[in-house]
């Protein structure tokens, strides 16, 4: 059964994102319970991922961003059996319908540039089915209203969120969940 996204936030809406090793480092120090990964090979992914358990945390890997890796189901295979990830992270809707098979917390990423966009949202919902969906940028409150109505799937907004009214803003609109690769967010 695929960890409750709820459970991996503790009761702190904020996901650290992390982009490289500086950023982790902080983000291990944060009191955000769930890191995003968003940065790494095939050799190591692993151990970054042991590192944020080690530190108690939940770690989510962006499968499309891992050097080494397929943008197919294979990569939710490998992030399963040879890492310590509870999520992944994806736009490719097999690599997400796999990793819910696998038991993994399946986040599907959506940039949200246009009505175009939306409405594709709207489709690939029906046919993945994640457990969450991160909007990008999040710092628009109307369309996360609009998206919020239609799913009852969790929400998270990230990109381009700068400040605690952005953050307000986002969890208003109905997002579950902020993330950010910006360590000041991590510290509100």
């Amino acid at each position: 059964m695929p960890l409750s996204f709820s459970a991996c936030l503790d009761g702190n809406p904020l996901i650290a994102a992390a982009k490289n090793d500086e950023g982790l480092e902080r983000a291990l120090r944060s009191d955000c319970a769930a890191v995003f990964l968003l940065y790494g090979d095939i050799c190591t992914v692993p151990g970054l991922t042991d590192r944020v358990a080690q530190a108690g945390k939940t770690a989510f890997v962006h499968a499309d961003l891992i050097d080494g890796l397929a943008a197919r189901d294979v990569a939710a295979d490998y992030i399963r059996r040879a890492t310590r990830a509870q999520g992944i992270i994806s736009t490719k809707p097999p690599v997400i319908r796999r990793a819910r098979e696998l038991g993994l917390c399946a986040v599907q990423r959506f940039f949200v540039i246009d009505s175009m966009a939306l409405e594709n949202l709207r489709r690939q919902l029906e046919h993945t089915r994640p457990d969450v969906i991160e909007i990008l940028p999040g710092v628009m409150p109307k369309i996360l209203r609009r998206i919020a109505a239609f799913t009852r799937i969790p929400l998270i907004a990230g990109g381009l969120i700068g400040d605690k009214e952005d953050i307000l803003a986002a969890l208003d609109a109905g997002a579950a969940a902020i993330s950010s690769t910006n360590p000041d967010i991590w510290f509100l």
